[in-house]
């Protein structure tokens, strides 16, 4: 393990998410009523910054949000549990980016975005503190993102979701790619040609981690009693991040990524990733 905790900055996006709860998903044209609403910060890049620092990462979040009511709602966790928001601009007469969400009684969910203020993330703006790793998401602009990575000479990862197609010259600077099989269809022929580590998730049968066709491990995931599976993906991937960046062996990080996503999945809300001690707790737990 490192001598100190890694510095990770998280390029992407900032969300207030309005979650509510029903028992089915409704079909075309219908109208259910009955739903519970929630409030709860969201948006993949502050999600995943939260993550990585419940997971002792130091971390600097690079971000746009608007003047609106939302934009306080959306950081105040984040300010709260010590990620350094001193990255993220206030967009004038801008919308905070909203993601309307709907969650079954299985816990699986749909989403609708309206980016607002994170459509408006331009490289031209950024300022990349000096740090471990950059971690980003397909949330904000497509030449933001190439930008920001061929600027980063240090480790870079990308969690390409939502799934949508990547430039070549994104991937070609990526280091670590995180997909589930959507977003790997989305990416297509060129993940053939991808060089760097591959992670791939699979739901409740867990994930996997990939160089160049060859896999360097697999892990399940542990059965845990799921209520709301959002978040769980960008749960998975900073602890991925952050447990390479400390050291942790392909294998260890995985599994511990497994475990970050499936606790994440018992909670309600976007921001519900677990700290390092409650994993490792749970890891302690499944130990014959």
């Amino acid at each position: 393990m490192p001598a100190r905790p890694p510095h990770l900055s998280v390029l992407g996006s900032v969300n207030l998410d309005l979650v509510a709860h029903i028992d089915r998903f409704p079909r075309p044209g219908e109208t259910l009523t009955g739903a519970t609403l929630e409030q709860h910060a969201g948006g993949k890049g502050g999600n995943q910054a939260l993550a990585a620092r419940r997971l002792g990462a130091e971390v600097s979040l690079l971000a746009c949000v608007g003047d609106d009511a939302h934009a306080n709602p959306a950081l105040e966790q984040l300010q709260r549990e010590g990620v350094d928001l001193s990255g993220v601009q206030r967009l004038r007469s801008t919308a905070t980016g909203l993601a309307m969400i709907l969650v079954d009684r299985q816990g699986e969910n749909q989403i609708v975005v309206a980016p607002g203020a994170n459509a408006q993330v331009r490289a031209d703006q950024l300022e990349l503190p000096h740090c471990d790793g950059l971690l980003a998401q397909l949330e904000i602009p497509m030449e933001t993102l190439v930008e920001a990575a061929t600027r980063h000479a240090g480790f870079f990862c990308l969690n390409a979701a939502p799934a949508r197609p990547v430039a070549a010259a994104l991937l070609g600077q990526t280091d670590l790619l995180v997909v589930n099989e959507l977003e790997a269809e989305a990416i297509g022929p060129q993940l053939q040609n991808y060089q760097g580590l591959l992670a791939i998730t699979h739901g409740a049968a867990g994930a996997e981690l990939l160089q160049r066709g060859q896999r360097l491990a697999a892990s399940r995931s542990p059965a845990v009693q799921a209520i709301d599976t959002v978040g769980a993906g960008d749960a998975f991937t900073a602890c991925l991040c952050v447990s390479l960046l400390s050291g942790l062996s392909p294998a260890e990080a995985l599994a511990r990524a497994c475990i970050a996503g499936a606790l994440a999945t018992t909670r309600k809300g976007a921001q519900t990733a677990p700290s390092a001690a409650a994993i490792d707790a749970f890891q302690a737990s499944l130990s014959p």
